[in-house]
C-alpha cells in the first residue's frame, strides 16, 4: 500500500481526500497536517510516500520543495500556478531526481473535456472559453480554464484564428481576459461548484464541450489515481492528463 499524507487536511478539499484517501484499498492514510504543522517532519515520522496537497496559492510553491526535501513525491491540488513557478519546479524536479503532480483539476471528465479540447482545437481554432465557480473562489480564471488554454494554444499551432485580433469594447472587459490569446470569461456566483464550457465556432457550426462538477466528490477519483501513479516518477508533471495519459 502507498503511504499518503494530507497537508492542508482541515479544509474541505483535504478533508474530503483523506476519506477518500481511506477507502481506497491501495492507498493508507498516514497522517494529516495543516498550517501549524511542520510538514517536513510529520512526513518523516508518517514514512509517508505520498503528500497531497490542498493549500493555498501563496504556499503551493513552497509546499510543494518542502515535500520534495523530505523525500515525498508532492500532489498539488493548490490553484493559482503561474508560467514561471511551474517552469521552475519543472527545474527543480529534475535536480532532484523526483517526480511530482500539478493539478489545476483532479475531475477524470474534466481532464477528458480539456483533451478533447485540444483535439478539436486542430481543426477549429476559433474558440473562447466560460468558466463559472463558487463566490468563494478567489482566483479567476480558475487553473483549469488557463490550462485549457494552453493546450488549445499548443494544438493549434500557426492555424490562424478568423476572429479581429482587435474589437470594441462598449464596456470595458466585456470580452473577458485571455491566456494564450484565447478569450476567458469568469462567472463567479451561489449555486456554481465548477463548470468549465469550450465553445468553438467554424463557418456555419459552433461546438461546445462542457464539464459540471456537481460536488467535491468528483475530484477524488483523480487524487486517488494521482496517488497511485506519482511514485517513481522523476518529473514534474503539470495538468492530471500528463500523468495519466503519458506513453
Amino acid at each position: 500500500m502507498i503511504r499518503v499524507l494530507v497537508n492542508g487536511a482541515k479544509g474541505r478539499m483535504g478533508s474530503m481526500s483523506c476519506a477518500s484517501i481511506e477507502a481506497d484499498p491501495e492507498l493508507n492514510l498516514v497522517g494529516q497536517a495543516d498550517r501549524d504543522d511542520n510538514l517536513e517532519q510529520r512526513i518523516r515520522d508518517t514514512g509517508a510516500q505520498v503528500v497531497v496537497d490542498f493549500t493555498n496559492a501563496s504556499v503551493g510553491a513552497e509546499m510543494f520543495k518542502k515535500i520534495v526535501e523530505a523525500g515525498a513525491y508532492p500532489v498539488s491540488g493548490t490553484s493559482g500556478f503561474n508560467q514561471e513557478q511551474v517552469a521552475a519546479l519543472k527545474k527543480f524536479c529534475a535536480e532532484k531526481n523526483r517526480g511530482g503532480l500539478i493539478a489545476p483539476n483532479f475531475s477524470i471528465g474534466g481532464v477528458l473535456m480539456m483533451k478533447f479540447a485540444q483535439e478539436a482545437a486542430k481543426y477549429m481554432p476559433d474558440v473562447e472559453i466560460i468558466e463559472a465557480h463558487h463566490e468563494k473562489k478567489l482566483d479567476a480564471p480558475s487553473g483549469t480554464a488557463v490550462r485549457t488554454a494552453e493546450m488549445i494554444a499548443e494544438a493549434r499551432g500557426t492555424n490562424k484564428t478568423s476572429v479581429p485580433a482587435e474589437s470594441k469594447e462598449m464596456i470595458a472587459g466585456v470580452r473577458g481576459g485571455k491566456a494564450k490569446d484565447i478569450p476567458i470569461h469568469s462567472i463567479r456566483l451561489p449555486g456554481f461548484l465548477a463548470t468549465q464550457r469550450v465553445i468553438f465556432g467554424s463557418l456555419g457550426q459552433t461546438l461546445t464541450i462542457e464539464h459540471n462538477s456537481i460536488n467535491r466528490e468528483s475530484f477524488m477519483m483523480g487524487v486517488c489515481l494521482a496517488a497511485k501513479k506519482i511514485v517513481g516518477t522523476t518529473e514534474l508533471f503539470y495538468g492530471l492528463e500528463e500523468l495519466i495519459f503519458r506513453d
